[in-house]
């Protein structure tokens, strides 16, 4: 049976922010963890080995897959800090026109430095990204 990767645990968010390598990275690690909290009145937990999540959903597809999400969160990887926000919408778009310097996938939106980005507009987007994923499952 397939066991997902991704999923809550009881490991440290602070023990995994220590482990970030660059200085920088994890004094933005830091910063991004009281904005997230802040926003969503979540405290923070670990999903999977590092993706530091907040708040969580329980999602079913069609084909039968389900499992658990962060509703919100982050990882601060080696090469950019990854942002996990709304998948694809057009209230995505139209904050990210004002958001800073970035790159986007499907379900990512990634991120050199907090520096780069207006933290505004991130609170934004984490606040419309909670609100979607409320209303989508409320059974959270």
């Amino acid at each position: 049976m397939y066991e997902p990767k991704m999923k809550e645990n009881d490991n440290s968010v602070i023990e995994f922010i220590k482990s970030v390598e660059s200085e920088k990275k994890r004094a933005d690690a830091y910063q991004l963890l009281e904005i997230f909290e802040e926003v969503t009145g979540y405290d923070a937990k670990m999903w999977g080995p590092s993706i530091i999540g907040f708040g969580s959903y329980h999602y079913k597809y069609a084909s039968g897959h389900e499992g658990d999400a962060p509703l919100v969160g982050f990882s601060p990887r080696k090469a950019k800090i990854s942002l996990y926000l709304d998948y694809e919408s057009e209230e995505r778009e139209k904050l990210l026109e004002n958001f800073g310097k970035h790159t986007k996938s499907k379900a990512c939106i990634y991120v050199n430095k907090i520096a780069d980005i207006d933290t505004y507009v991130l609170k934004e987007l984490i606040r419309h990204t909670v609100e979607k994923y409320r209303k989508l499952y409320p059974n959270e």
